[in-house]
Protein backbone atom coordinates (compact mmCIF):
# COMPACT_ATOMS: atom_id res chain seq x y z
CA UNK A 1 0.00 0.00 0.00
CA UNK A 2 1.64 3.39 -1.02
CA UNK A 3 1.45 5.67 1.79
CA UNK A 4 1.92 8.98 -0.48
CA UNK A 5 -1.89 9.18 -1.61
CA UNK A 6 -3.37 8.85 2.31
CA UNK A 7 -0.52 11.74 3.25
CA UNK A 8 -1.72 13.66 0.24
CA UNK A 9 -5.50 12.98 1.35
CA UNK A 10 -4.83 14.05 4.63
CA UNK A 11 -2.95 17.33 4.14
CA UNK A 12 -5.87 18.09 1.57
CA UNK A 13 -8.44 17.39 4.29
CA UNK A 14 -6.17 19.69 6.75
CA UNK A 15 -6.47 23.17 3.87
CA UNK A 16 -9.91 22.52 4.28
CA UNK A 17 -10.10 22.54 7.95
CA UNK A 18 -8.82 26.41 7.23
CA UNK A 19 -11.91 27.78 7.31
CA UNK A 20 -13.94 26.34 10.36
CA UNK A 21 -13.98 27.60 14.06
CA UNK A 22 -10.90 27.23 16.38
CA UNK A 23 -12.59 24.02 18.08
CA UNK A 24 -13.64 22.39 14.95
CA UNK A 25 -10.47 22.54 13.93
CA UNK A 26 -8.79 21.00 16.95
CA UNK A 27 -11.25 17.96 17.15
CA UNK A 28 -10.62 17.72 13.10
CA UNK A 29 -6.82 17.75 13.67
CA UNK A 30 -6.97 14.90 16.16
CA UNK A 31 -9.45 12.55 14.75
CA UNK A 32 -7.02 13.27 11.48
CA UNK A 33 -3.79 12.12 13.71
CA UNK A 34 -5.86 9.25 14.89
CA UNK A 35 -6.46 8.26 12.07
CA UNK A 36 -3.30 8.42 10.56
CA UNK A 37 -2.32 6.27 13.57
CA UNK A 38 -4.53 3.49 12.72
CA UNK A 39 -3.57 3.57 8.90
CA UNK A 40 0.13 4.07 9.64
CA UNK A 41 0.26 0.70 12.48
CA UNK A 42 -1.47 -1.52 9.38
CA UNK A 43 0.87 -0.67 6.62
CA UNK A 44 4.03 -0.25 9.53
CA UNK A 45 2.65 -3.88 10.36
CA UNK A 46 3.05 -5.42 7.09
CA UNK A 47 5.91 -3.72 6.53
CA UNK A 48 7.51 -5.31 9.61
CA UNK A 49 6.63 -8.99 9.07
CA UNK A 50 7.63 -8.36 5.49
CA UNK A 51 11.36 -7.16 7.00
CA UNK A 52 11.25 -9.09 9.76
CA UNK A 53 8.73 -11.92 9.69
CA UNK A 54 7.72 -11.20 13.43
CA UNK A 55 7.94 -9.51 16.65
CA UNK A 56 11.50 -7.74 17.11
CA UNK A 57 13.07 -4.79 18.40
CA UNK A 58 14.54 -4.02 14.97
CA UNK A 59 11.25 -3.40 13.87
CA UNK A 60 11.19 -0.14 15.68
CA UNK A 61 13.21 1.14 13.04
CA UNK A 62 11.02 1.05 10.43
CA UNK A 63 7.64 1.98 12.79
CA UNK A 64 9.90 5.29 13.56
CA UNK A 65 10.42 6.01 10.27
CA UNK A 66 6.61 5.96 9.62
CA UNK A 67 5.94 8.14 12.54
CA UNK A 68 8.55 10.70 12.44
CA UNK A 69 6.45 11.62 8.56
CA UNK A 70 3.46 13.19 11.09
CA UNK A 71 5.71 16.17 12.06
CA UNK A 72 5.48 17.10 8.22
CA UNK A 73 1.99 17.21 8.02
CA UNK A 74 0.89 18.78 11.12
CA UNK A 75 4.12 21.76 10.68
CA UNK A 76 5.98 20.51 13.79
CA UNK A 77 9.79 20.67 14.32
CA UNK A 78 12.30 19.29 16.94
CA UNK A 79 15.25 20.91 17.48
CA UNK A 80 16.99 18.18 19.23
CA UNK A 81 20.30 19.31 21.71
CA UNK A 82 22.78 16.32 23.12
CA UNK A 83 21.32 13.75 20.41
CA UNK A 84 24.92 11.91 20.93
CA UNK A 85 24.44 11.33 24.54
CA UNK A 86 21.83 8.41 23.68
CA UNK A 87 24.76 7.00 20.96
CA UNK A 88 26.26 4.81 23.73
CA UNK A 89 27.29 1.49 23.57
CA UNK A 90 26.70 0.04 26.70
CA UNK A 91 22.84 -0.48 28.42
CA UNK A 92 20.82 2.45 29.75
CA UNK A 93 17.62 3.36 30.67
CA UNK A 94 16.17 6.36 28.96
CA UNK A 95 13.31 8.17 30.55
CA UNK A 96 11.10 11.24 29.23
CA UNK A 97 8.34 13.45 30.57
CA UNK A 98 4.86 13.08 29.31
CA UNK A 99 2.00 15.67 27.65
CA UNK A 100 -0.36 14.39 24.70
CA UNK A 101 -0.69 12.38 22.18
CA UNK A 102 1.88 13.87 20.15
CA UNK A 103 5.01 12.42 22.60
CA UNK A 104 4.89 9.68 20.38
CA UNK A 105 6.20 12.10 17.71
CA UNK A 106 8.54 13.43 19.89
CA UNK A 107 9.91 10.08 20.70
CA UNK A 108 10.45 8.66 17.45
CA UNK A 109 12.75 11.90 16.85
CA UNK A 110 15.98 10.60 19.05
CA UNK A 111 14.94 6.54 19.53
CA UNK A 112 17.89 5.10 19.42
CA UNK A 113 18.56 1.81 17.36
CA UNK A 114 17.36 -1.01 20.01
CA UNK A 115 15.73 0.51 22.59
CA UNK A 116 12.91 -1.38 24.24
CA UNK A 117 9.94 0.79 25.39
CA UNK A 118 7.29 -0.17 28.16
CA UNK A 119 3.57 0.70 27.56
CA UNK A 120 0.25 -0.11 29.72
CA UNK A 121 -1.20 -3.36 28.55
CA UNK A 122 -4.53 -1.51 26.94
CA UNK A 123 -2.51 -0.22 24.39
CA UNK A 124 -2.11 -3.88 23.06
CA UNK A 125 -5.48 -4.03 22.53
CA UNK A 126 -6.12 -1.10 20.17
CA UNK A 127 -6.51 -2.97 17.33
CA UNK A 128 -3.56 -2.33 14.89
CA UNK A 129 -2.07 0.11 17.04
CA UNK A 130 -1.34 -2.95 19.39
CA UNK A 131 0.09 -5.02 16.66
CA UNK A 132 2.04 -3.06 15.57
CA UNK A 133 3.50 -2.25 19.06
CA UNK A 134 4.34 -5.97 19.74
CA UNK A 135 6.14 -6.42 16.98
CA UNK A 136 8.13 -3.61 17.62
CA UNK A 137 9.09 -5.23 21.00
CA UNK A 138 6.99 -2.99 22.99
CA UNK A 139 7.08 -5.04 26.92
CA UNK A 140 3.62 -3.95 28.21
CA UNK A 141 2.35 -4.02 32.01
CA UNK A 142 -0.96 -3.78 33.30
CA UNK A 143 -1.60 -0.85 35.54
CA UNK A 144 -5.18 -1.95 35.99
CA UNK A 145 -3.19 -4.66 38.38
CA UNK A 146 -1.07 -2.19 40.76
CA UNK A 147 0.83 -5.24 42.30
CA UNK A 148 2.21 -6.75 39.06
CA UNK A 149 3.01 -3.62 37.49
CA UNK A 150 4.89 -2.76 40.49
CA UNK A 151 6.30 -5.89 40.62
CA UNK A 152 7.95 -5.77 37.35
CA UNK A 153 8.86 -2.20 37.68
CA UNK A 154 10.51 -3.36 40.89
CA UNK A 155 12.40 -5.70 38.83
CA UNK A 156 13.86 -3.31 36.54
CA UNK A 157 14.88 -1.27 39.08
CA UNK A 158 16.56 -3.63 41.14
CA UNK A 159 18.21 -5.25 37.44
CA UNK A 160 18.82 -1.19 36.95
CA UNK A 161 20.71 -0.78 40.25
CA UNK A 162 22.50 -4.05 40.43
CA UNK A 163 24.07 -3.60 36.61
CA UNK A 164 25.15 -0.28 37.11
CA UNK A 165 23.08 0.92 34.20
CA UNK A 166 22.66 4.63 33.64
CA UNK A 167 19.96 6.60 33.72
CA UNK A 168 19.28 9.11 30.50
CA UNK A 169 16.65 11.93 30.79
CA UNK A 170 14.93 13.28 27.69
CA UNK A 171 13.08 16.59 28.25
CA UNK A 172 10.43 17.86 25.79
CA UNK A 173 9.18 21.22 26.33
CA UNK A 174 5.82 22.31 26.61
CA UNK A 175 3.42 22.09 24.04
CA UNK A 176 0.86 25.02 25.35
CA UNK A 177 2.21 27.54 22.51
CA UNK A 178 0.33 25.43 19.86
CA UNK A 179 -1.53 22.42 21.35
CA UNK A 180 -3.54 23.12 24.44
CA UNK A 181 -6.48 20.86 24.79
CA UNK A 182 -8.29 23.19 27.61
CA UNK A 183 -8.60 26.30 24.90
CA UNK A 184 -8.78 23.52 22.02
CA UNK A 185 -5.63 25.23 20.34
CA UNK A 186 -3.70 22.87 17.68
CA UNK A 187 -1.68 24.51 15.08
CA UNK A 188 2.05 24.75 13.70
CA UNK A 189 4.84 25.23 16.34
CA UNK A 190 8.46 24.00 17.50
CA UNK A 191 9.05 21.79 20.12
CA UNK A 192 12.87 21.76 22.17
CA UNK A 193 14.42 18.34 23.20
CA UNK A 194 17.54 17.91 25.26
CA UNK A 195 19.20 14.67 26.45
CA UNK A 196 20.56 15.00 29.63
CA UNK A 197 23.52 13.69 31.09
CA UNK A 198 23.61 10.09 32.51
CA UNK A 199 22.73 9.70 35.46
CA UNK A 200 25.08 7.07 37.42
CA UNK A 201 23.69 4.12 38.97
CA UNK A 202 27.18 3.00 40.44
CA UNK A 203 27.19 1.63 44.46
CA UNK A 204 23.88 2.47 44.51
CA UNK A 205 21.17 -0.36 46.01
CA UNK A 206 16.93 -0.92 45.79
CA UNK A 207 17.15 1.19 48.63
CA UNK A 208 18.49 4.45 47.09
CA UNK A 209 15.76 4.16 44.17
CA UNK A 210 13.52 6.71 45.19
CA UNK A 211 16.52 9.25 45.91
CA UNK A 212 17.70 7.89 42.23
CA UNK A 213 13.70 9.23 40.94
CA UNK A 214 14.11 12.27 42.79
CA UNK A 215 17.10 13.18 41.30
CA UNK A 216 16.08 12.48 37.61
CA UNK A 217 12.61 14.19 38.28
CA UNK A 218 14.42 17.60 39.65
CA UNK A 219 16.66 17.73 36.98
CA UNK A 220 13.98 16.92 34.18
CA UNK A 221 12.03 19.48 35.64
CA UNK A 222 14.54 22.18 35.59
CA UNK A 223 15.21 21.47 32.48
CA UNK A 224 11.56 21.57 31.15
CA UNK A 225 11.36 24.93 32.31
CA UNK A 226 14.70 26.37 30.94
CA UNK A 227 13.23 24.75 27.00
CA UNK A 228 9.99 26.18 27.89
CA UNK A 229 11.19 29.59 28.84
CA UNK A 230 8.50 29.96 31.19
CA UNK A 231 9.17 32.82 33.71
CA UNK A 232 9.83 32.31 37.44
CA UNK A 233 5.92 33.00 38.50
CA UNK A 234 4.23 30.95 35.89
CA UNK A 235 6.17 27.51 37.19
CA UNK A 236 3.81 26.84 40.26
CA UNK A 237 0.56 27.43 37.68
CA UNK A 238 2.22 25.25 35.30
CA UNK A 239 -0.11 22.13 34.35
CA UNK A 240 1.19 19.45 36.59
CA UNK A 241 1.18 17.07 32.98
CA UNK A 242 3.21 19.08 31.15
CA UNK A 243 6.14 18.51 33.89
CA UNK A 244 8.29 15.05 34.28
CA UNK A 245 5.65 12.59 36.07
CA UNK A 246 7.56 10.63 38.79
Amino acid sequence: MELWPWLSAALLLLLLLVPLSRAARFYAKVALYCALCLAISVVASAACLLRHGGRTVENMRIISWFIRSFKYLYGLRFDVKGRQKLEVDHPCVIISNHQSILDMMGLMEVLPRRCVQIAKRELLFMGPVGLVMYLGGVFFINRQCPSTAMTVMAEVGERMVAENVPVIPVVYSSLSSFYDARTKLFTSGTIKVEVLDAIPTAGLTVVDVPTLMDTCYRAMRTTFFHLSQMPQEDRAAAKPGAQPAQ
